[in-house]
Formats: structure tokens, C-alpha cells, sequence
């Protein structure tokens, strides 16, 4: 029986100029003869260690004698550099010269095909190694079932568990990375538990599979608090790591100290990894100035990623200066350094150094155009923007071609935004959560509900249903097409909804003035633990506005700073502005103005003056809109809205005066308009358009329509209908 699959492809063919000759394991040599052997396989094991793999090869294929130490030392070498294929070649041949495989050959030959995912060739080997009863071997064993984890499945790696793990521990090890990387942590923790000695890798590998589960983080949290009360063993340096990472993703601030505390006494914070999560973490939780003292203490021991991580969390709130001086004063850079620098001129509007900076690159690679896809676009130079991606698209990179997408959003043209997604679709290029995220953004933008429904029907056939950030998009592109339901829908589906995806919710329901549910909405939010952040109070605010429910707003407004710990913006006055002046309190309304911490701007007193001009005071009214004249002197808005409250208190004079000065300025109120969708196409009118390609037909039509009503219902009817 063949154990080898003779049509293995290789690149590598063997060069000879003789019939290979058979060499067996010598088991019987003079002493000078078994040196040099001995010493030529020491050569050809540090050749393959630095890397000169074709020497050790040359090395290898002159020797008169081979002992089976020569061949294993040559297969390792191979698979140590990633060259699995030449290994496996390699080790069929051995077999092929009568040379006995040991437990080092079985194990290393193993290994390769768990690697390089070869699971015949592995089951072959399988095979050999059940006739030769080496098996039970600890390193052999091992092998063996890391090949089962990770090519035969979950179930027959499970048999070979239960034949071989009496006596052999790292089997244990392995067999809960193996539930841990299919996410079967029920399976994991059995295992865990059952697990004979508990080392520091055990409880990493399980405290890292709980972290790597949306909803697993507070559970990883809890076991490294049993690691550490447990007293088996102390967490390493991965340990550390990985809780320090949960602790960023919880915002956790106090918890993550406490473990920033633990890497100090048991010396790992000058660790490269370590200090990079700290970094990390701290900027995460808004400690940029602890994120900087970690890097300052790590002095010359912190590497480039840990300077990257820096750069990147500054720059995410909004520190670029900080970032450019520690770009600056970096001994060495990459192409992650010059990225972050690039994108973060272009937050903070510097786009002439974000394009110098480019320019400035020597090496520029797929994510550098990408970042610049996104800067071009950012500051209107779409035509830049499409240059870039006409050079980059070939590589049918999702991110490429999500960036271009963004891109056209950004400047308006959201029609082509679909249509470089259709040419995606036709191109096979493939797409993630962020594609269908922004789509949807599109959609919204155009209200266009029909093009959203055929987006969500090829997200039906993706994984991405229930990401956070996706059903988010969704359900905030149903809410603004009007349908609730769907938007409801969409929410029930996002596995673990996060802050955003309720705050999209609740904006839905106020944005249709049902208050009442927006409120529901919110408990329901706080009761699952969901901890609002600023948006969604401005949500949950302008419920409260639409529907007028005062107290309600005014509570919910108040528990901001106390329960909390958000700072009210100008966004939040607003709301409560607009709460009180629709529900009639106008002077409460002008005297909370008044007692604001930060200064009232034109959107706040044209809310009060369009709560005026509803409730006809025209005393407050005159003094909101003197503060938008001194706001703005030509606030269109202002000039119209007072202009109404004369006509209505019939203050004609005052009316003609207004209105004389507002076409002295030559300013026009820009027109309402409408829209229809017909075949995925918009349709939008306003008063007195005729820019419709068939605006005469549709003019024709109603006019139509309206003598037929005229000519059916009778006059006297029409007329007691509008009197009464």
C-alpha cells in the first residue's frame, strides 16, 4: 500500500544526475565515519535555522551517509521556513529509501500537513504511524491531534483525545485551544475544568477564547479574577495582554489600573506587547495623558508599534499636534506611522499636509492609497479620488472599493455609490460589514426604500446580518424611509446591540414623534446595562420634544451630568429649548437660554422665535430674533418668521417694512420640495418646477384630475366643506 501520494505537486523537482541511491539509518558504523555524519548534520541544522535552506539542501544531498537524524533535521528546516511542500517531499522520499520514520519524523511530518492543511497525505502518515506504535510517544501524540484539530475535524480529533490523553498534558492543552479557535466554549470549559495540572497557557487560551466572543468579555474578566485567587499559577506576559485588551474594550477604567498595577510588580510593563494594550487601553477609556506616561516610562525599550498605537489614540481625540511631535521625533518609521499621520491631518482639515506627507512616502502600499482614497474625498478632490482607485481597484481589495464608496457619499453622489457596487457584485470583488454599512447610508441619504430592499436581500445572504454596525445602518435606513416595523426587525436581529444600534432605534420613534415608545426604548436600553452616551440623549431629547412630554424631557435631561457623566452640548440645550417652546412654556423657555453654561448660537434662538411665532408671543419673539440678527445679519429664516407673527397680530406696517428689507437684501427663502420613488428611480418636484423631463404631461395630468373632481363633486358642497 502506498502511503504517499506520488502525484504530490511541488515546485521544487529534484536535481540529479545519477539513479537516487538508497540510504538506511545507520546502525552500525566505524567511529570516524558516525563524526563526521554527526557534524555534517550540526552544519546542516544551522543553515536551516539562519534561513540558507538551499545550502543545507546542497549540504544534505552529497552526504555518503544519512542517519535518520540527517532527514528530520533537512524535513524541520523546511517546515520551520514555511516550505511545507518541499518537507512532505522530502518525507515521502525518506520512506520512499527504506528509512525508517522515528517519533521525531512522525511528529515534524505531522506537523507539516496540520500547517500546510494537507489531509490525505496526513491520513497516510496517520496510517504508518498506527503499524509503527509510536503513537503513544508524548511528542508524537501531540502532533497527532494538532493535525486532527485542524484538518480532520473536531469529532475525530476528539477520538484520538480520548485514546492518547492519559499521561500527556499538553493534549489537554491542545484539545481546548481546539473547542477555543471553533468557538465551542461550552466544550472548552468542560474540558478546562476537567484538566489534570492547569497551567498559565490553559487559562490564556481560555480567557482569550471568552474575549474573542462579542457578549464574552465580562465572563473573560471573571476568569482571570479566578486565575489570579486560584494560586496554581501567576499570568504571563500573553496573559497581560489579553486582559488588558478587555479591559479597552469594557472601558473599564479601574479595572484595567488594577491590572496595569499587576505587569508593574511582575515586570512586564517594559514588555513590547503589554505596553502597546496599555496604550491602547488608555486612550480607549479617555486617558490619553496615562497613554503618553506608559510610553514615556517605557523610554528607549518601546518599539514602533507602541509609538503607532500612541499616535493613533491621540489622534482619535482629536490631538493631532501631540501625534505629529511624536511622529517627528521617531527614530524609525513604517507605513502604519505615515498612515496614521495622513489620516489624521485629514480629520483636523489639514489636507495639504496629509497630501506632503504622501508625497514624502517611500514606500506607499495598498492601505496608504486606500487613506488617501478617503483624504481626496474628504476635502471635494473627488476627481483625485477616482485616479487613486482606477490604479488600486485590480487588486479587488473590499476596503478599496468601500473608501471610493464612502467617497461618493461624502460629496453627494450617492447614485454612484450604487453603481460602483453593482460593478463590484459583476467583478466578484468581495465585501465586508463596512460595504453593505455604508450602502445603506446611500440609501437613506436618497430615501430611496425600493434600492434598500434589494441591498437587504444580498445582506440575507451574507454573515453580516447580525453585526452590530450593519444592523445599525439598517435600521437606521428604515426609520428614515418610514417603516418601523422593518427597523424593529432589523434591531431584534443584531446579535449583542451596542450603544449606537439603540440610539438608531430611539432616533426612528422620534424622528415619527412617538415619544412615548422612545422613552420605553430607553428603559429597555438602561435595563439591559447599554450605557447612553451623548447621541443618545439627543435622541431620547427630541422624542421627548415631538411629543411634548415636558417633565419627562426635563428629567431625563437633568440625570445627563448626575447619573451619567454627560457633559450637556449645545445639541442637548437645543432639545430642551425646542421641549419648552412647543409645549407653550415660551418665557421658561428664553430664561433657560439665559441661565446656560455655554453660549447660545442661531439654531437655539431660531428654535424659541418658531415656538414664538406658534404661540403668538410676539414680546419674546422680537428679542429672539434681535439676538439672530446680531447672530447672523441676513438669517433668512428669522426674517420670514417675523414677518408671519406681524401678519397674524395684524402689525401690517411692521410686516412691509420687513419684507421690504429682506428684498433689498436680495435673499430668497430656498423652496420645499418632495419626492416620489418610481423603478428605483427619485422623482422630486417643488413649486412651480419645471425642470421634470415630463413636467407638461404631469402639469396636463392634474389639471385633468383636478376639473374631473371639480366637474363631480358640486360647488356648493366644496364651499360649505372649507366654511364649516
Amino acid at each position: 500500500m502506498t502511503l504517499f501520494l506520488r502525484s504530490y505537486s511541488v515546485r521544487i523537482r529534484w536535481k540529479r544526475n545519477e539513479k537516487f541511491r538508497l540510504f538506511t539509518t545507520l546502525l552500525q558504523a566505524s567511529e570516524p565515519h558516525l563524526t563526521h555524519v554527526i557534524s555534517t548534520n550540526i552544519s546542516i541544522a544551522h543553515r536551516a535555522k539562519t534561513g540558507e535552506l538551499e545550502e543545507a539542501r546542497h549540504v544534505f544531498d552529497e552526504m555518503p551517509l544519512r542517519t535518520v537524524s540527517s532527514w528530520n533535521t533537512m524535513i524541520s528546516g523546511y517546515s520551520q521556513w514555511g516550505r511545507y511542500a518541499e518537507a512532505l517531499t522530502l518525507a515521502s522520499f525518506m520512506h520512499r529509501s527504506c528509512v525508517k520514520l522515528n517519533e521525531i519524523s512522525f511528529s515534524a511530518v505531522l506537523s507539516a500537513c496540520a500547517r500546510s492543511r494537507s489531509l490525505l497525505l496526513g491520513k497516510q502518515v496517520h496510517s504508518l504511524l498506527l503499524k509503527s506504535g509510536y503513537e503513544k510517544f508524548g511528542l508524537v501524540g501531540s502532533s497527532l491531534l494538532y493535525f486532527c484539530v485542524h484538518c480532520c475535524g473536531i469529532g475525530e480529533a476528539e477520538l484520538v483525545f480520548e485514546e492518547l490523553r492519559d499521561g500527556n498534558q499538553v493534549l489537554w492543552s491542545l484539545m481546548l485551544a481546539g473547542y477555543v479557535e471553533r468557538d465551542m466554549m461550552g466544550d472548552a470549559m468542560e474540558v478546562f475544568e476537567k484538566m489534570p495540572v492547569r497551567n498559565v497557557v490553559a487559562w490564556t487560551t481560555l480567557i482569550s477564547g471568552y474575549a474573542k466572543r462579542e457578549d464574552g468579555c465580562e465572563r473573560a474578566l471573571e476568569l482571570f479574577g479566578c486565575m489570579r485567587r486560584s494560586t496554581e499559577v501567576l499570568p504571563n506576559e500573553f496573559t497581560l495582554d489579553c486582559v488588558i485588551r478587555i479591559c479597552a474594550r469594557l472601558r473599564v477604567l479601574y479595572q484595567g489600573k488594577v491590572v496595569h498595577g499587576l505587569c508593574i510588580k511582575d515586570g512586564f510593563d517594559f514588555d513590547n506587547s503589554v505596553g502597546g494594550a496599555l496604550v491602547e487601553f488608555y486612550c480607549d477609556c479617555d486617558a490619553v495623558d496615562d497613554a503618553k506616561r506608559v510610553y514615556e516610562n517605557m523610554g528607549g525599550e518601546a518599539c514602533l508599534n507602541v509609538a503607532n498605537s500612541l499616535i493613533g489614540g491621540l489622534i482619535s481625540k482629536g490631538r493631532v499636534e501631540e501625534a505629529e511631535l511624536i511622529f517627528y521625533e521617531l527614530r524609525e518609521t513604517n507605513p502604519i506611522s505615515y498612515n496614521l499621520m495622513i489620516k489624521g491631518y485629514a480629520m483636523s482639515g489639514q489636507f495639504e499636509k496629509s497630501k506632503r506627507l504622501f508625497e514624502k512616502m517611500s514606500l506607499k502600499n495598498l492601505t496608504s492609497l486606500n487613506t488617501m482614497i478617503s483624504v481626496y474625498s474628504k476635502n471635494g478632490e473627488l476627481d483625485e479620488a477616482v485616479k487613486l482607485f482606477d490604479k488600486t481597484k485590480a487588486e479587488r481589495n473590499s476596503v478599496t472599493w468601500n473608501s471610493m464608496m464612502s467617497g461618493y457619499i461624502h460629496n453627494g453622489q450617492h447614485r454612484e455609490a450604487l453603481k460602483l457596487y453593482v460593478t463590484m457584485r459583476r467583478l466578484s470583488v468581495d465585501y465586508s460589514r463596512s460595504t453593505f454599512s455604508v450602502l445603506f447610508r446611500a440609501c437613506s441619504c436618497l430615501c430611496s426604500f425600493q434600492q434598500g430592499q434589494l441591498l437587504h436581500a444580498h445582506l440575507t445572504k451574507t454573515p453580516f446580518q447580525a453585526n452590530v454596525y450593519v444592523g445599525t445602518a439598517l435600521v437606521d435606513f428604515y426609520s428614515k424611509c418610514g417603516r418601523l416595523a422593518d427597523a424593529q426587525r432589523s434591531f431584534i436581529n443584531i446579535f449583542s446591540p451596542n450603544v449606537a444600534a439603540w440610539t438608531a432605534l430611539i432616533n426612528g420613534y422620534a424622528y415619527h414623534g412617538l415619544g412615548s415608545e422612545a422613552i420605553l426604548l430607553f428603559n429597555s436600553m438602561l435595563v439591559q446595562g447599554v450605557v447612553p452616551n451623548a447621541a443618545t440623549f439627543v435622541g431620547v431629547l427630541s422624542a421627548c420634544s415631538h411629543s411634548g412630554l415636558v417633565g419627562e424631557g426635563l428629567e431625563i435631561f437633568h440625570s445627563m451630568q448626575r447619573c451619567y457623566k454627560v457633559t450637556p452640548t449645545i445639541e442637548h440645550y437645543t432639545c430642551i429649548v425646542d421641549l419648552l417652546g412647543r409645549s407653550g412654556h415660551v418665557k421658561e423657555a428664553e430664561e433657560f437660554i439665559k441661565q446656560m453654561p455655554i453660549e447660545a448660537d442661531g439654531v437655539i434662538w431660531g428654535a424659541l422665535l418658531n415656538a414664538c411665532w406658534f404661540w403668538k408671543d410676539m414680546e419674546v419673539g422680537e428679542r429672539a430674533a434681535e439676538k439672530l440678527f446680531s447672530l447672523d445679519p441676513n438669517p433668512i429664516s428669522a426674517f420670514v418668521l417675523l414677518s408671519n407673527m406681524y401678519a397674524i397680530l395684524g402689525r401690517w406696517g411692521q410686516k412691509t417694512k420687513l419684507r421690504q428689507r429682506l428684498q433689498s437684501l436680495e435673499l430668497r427663502k430656498d423652496p420645499g420640495c418632495s419626492w416620489i420613488e418610481l423603478n428605483n428611480n427619485i422623482h422630486m418636484f417643488s413649486v412651480e418646477d419645471k425642470t421634470h423631463p415630463y413636467s407638461n404631461v404631469i402639469y396636463a395630468t392634474v389639471e385633468h384630475i383636478t376639473a374631473t373632481i371639480n366637474s363631480i363633486i358640486p360647488f356648493k358642497y366644496l364651499y360649505s366643506s372649507n366654511g364649516g
